[in-house]
């Protein structure tokens, strides 16, 4: 039996990061919300509460702020104080500081299930109701609302909102029956992610180190349980070694990655669980339909060569939640058409810049051609030594 849920202003489809920062923000507007979430009640089922860690731009910390979750993120947040980029094998490297630009950090990291639960405890203290486990199913155009059938366990039940929020994810249910198609560019090869403890502290330094076979990011991270410094490691490997690289054992891991990435850091002790996720860009051709926008991966999914994937989303969120903000003080209709035209016209140029520039860099430095080789690294001697252009990168990297 088909039982009614009440009414809503916004529908959130999905509940992980991007998820339930944007209910979080919408709900501040004085709209009402509700997150439809297919995995169940508790951080441990949801998958984008994982080991992984999450790489906070300024501008994204500035948002958490706003939402009064960033005092509960601190203790767990690792601040960047400088970032490394260099290439193995050739001359030529940028450093970029904090205080160059005149923050205390030009970023923070931080594990995702140390997110997690910060995000769902201001969504309870917000008074955001959360449906979970349940799943999408269809939905119908309303005159005024769309009408979305969901399941919940054994039960289909039914719900009327404004505007649909998609932040289902890569795979996202709800594009698809919007209708929405996306163009898909596969990378040549996957991300294996660890935690990993470097002989030598990282004093608050992330590190992109571009090889011949892919990049390796180590980003600093707090102290783990055993007060050791930690570092997560992004390191992108050719796809036919993907699996041979799974199974190392731990020193030959440690030994292979030390080859790659140098001695910057000492040498590596200790490397945790490991796991690799497949590499594409996919961006979907348009970001709304009626009453429906997308955001965070369910738009864009990029590479993380940049560490721009959840930045970007989170500039979503803003955006979309400024307008909300305007919508509700004037009176407005949350899913009008001139809404998500305005949504769309706003986040455009901000996500191809980003989108092409993340895309260009993946492929620009996974060719070995060597003459092209000498003229990245060129280009990396140039950027350092030129402190305009570089205070310019590093503020775009912050959101700023």
């Amino acid at each position: 039996m088909n039982q009614p849920l009440p009414d809503v202003d916004l529908a959130v489809i999905g509940g992980g990061m991007v998820g339930a920062t944007l209910a979080l923000a919408a709900a501040r507007t004085g709209f009402s919300v509700r997150v439809i979430e297919a995995h169940p009640p508790g951080v441990a089922g949801q998958p984008s509460y994982d080991d992984r860690a999450t790489a906070l731009s300024w501008g994204s910390r500035r948002l958490l702020e706003g939402l009064g979750v960033w005092a509960d993120l601190a203790p767990h947040a690792e601040p960047i104080r400088r970032i490394h980029v260099s290439q193995r094998g050739y001359l030529g490297a940028t450093r970029m500081d904090h205080h160059d630009s005149g923050v205390e950090a030009l970023g923070y990291v931080l594990i995702n299930r140390q997110l997690g639960p910060v995000l769902h405890q201001a969504l309870e203290a917000s008074g955001v109701a959360v449906t979970t486990p349940a799943q999408l199913l269809d939905y119908q155009e309303g005159e005024d609302r769309l009408v979305l059938n969901i399941r919940q366990g054994q039960e289909e039940q039914s719900l009327g909102a404004r505007l649909v929020v998609g932040a289902d994810g890569t795979g996202s249910r709800l594009r698809a029956l919007a209708g929405i198609d996306v163009h898909e560019s596969p990378y040549e090869g996957s991300a294996i992610i660890a935690n990993v403890t470097p002989g030598q502290d990282h004093q608050g330094v992330a590190y992109e180190r571009f090889t011949d076979e892919g990049p390796i990011a180590l980003l600093p991270l707090t102290r783990g349980p055993d007060h050791e410094r930690r570092c997560s490691l992004v390191w992108v490997r050719p796809q036919e070694q993907v699996a041979r690289t799974l199974a190392w054992s731990d020193g030959e891991f440690l030994a292979r990655l030390q080859d790659r990435f140098g001695h910057r850091l000492g040498c590596f002790r200790k490397v945790g669980q490991r796991a690799a996720y497949p590499l594409s860009l996919i961006r979907a051709k348009r970001d709304t339909a009626p009453r429906v926008v997308l955001v965070g991966n369910a738009s864009h999914t990029i590479h993380p060569v940049a560490g721009q994937g959840f930045n970007l989303g989170l500039r979503d969120v803003r955006t979309l939640a400024d307008l909300l903000a305007q919508a509700r003080a004037d009176g407005e209709d949350p899913g009008s058409p001139a809404l998500l035209s305005d949504y769309a016209s706003r986040r455009e140029g901000d996500l191809n810049t980003v989108i092409h520039t993340t895309d260009a860099l993946a492929r620009l430095f996974a060719t070995p051609f060597s003459p092209l080789a000498h003229l990245r690294g060129a280009g990396l001697m140039l950027l350092d030594r030129c402190g305009p252009l570089r205070r310019q990168v590093a503020r775009k990297g912050m959101g700023l």
